[in-house]
């Protein structure tokens, strides 16, 4: 009996030590790098200044990659990156560069609907506890058609 109990325990912590490697090595040093790429306030000042014209331009270019934007508040970017905005994320989601367009084809309903009531088991159960307000849902919109602009 003991013998077994040993066998058990070892087992448990070789499965689990494993486990933790493979894990780590799949997502990465995630918990040392930036959730999303920022520019910095005094490079987007003085580029400000200096470009004229182009300055409401590069605001609303700083207002999607700021780490203040809603996809960083609602932590979206945990698990998904918007490689098109150069917002960094996680790798566990997809990147939503395209999803402005592509969820209707991959869930059958326009995102709109989506982000109001996904049907893919971890956006549901994500949206699902939490659920955006009318006014985010406006501003992640904003945010994933301006990506699929981008690209």
């Amino acid at each position: 009996m003991n013998k077994a109990i040993i066998s058990f325990v070892i087992s448990l912590v070789i499965g689990f030590g494993l486990g933790y490697l493979v894990f780590d090595v799949m997502m990465g040093d995630s918990g040392s790098q930036p959730q999303v790429a920022a520019q910095s306030d005094t490079n987007t000042k003085s580029t400000t200044k200096d470009q004229g014209s182009q300055s409401k331009e590069t605001a609303a270019t700083t207002t999607s990659v700021d780490q203040d934007n809603i996809l960083s508040k609602r932590g979206c970017l945990g698990c998904h990156s918007v490689e098109a905005l150069n917002l960094k994320g996680g790798q566990v989601g997809p990147d939503l560069s395209h999803a402005f367009v592509e969820v209707k084809d991959k869930h059958g309903m326009p995102i709109e609907q989506f982000l109001t009531k996904p049907d893919s088991a971890v956006m549901s159960g994500v949206i699902g506890k939490n659920p955006l307000t009318d006014a985010e849902r406006k501003q992640v919109l904003d945010i994933l058609k301006k990506a699929s602009e981008a690209k």
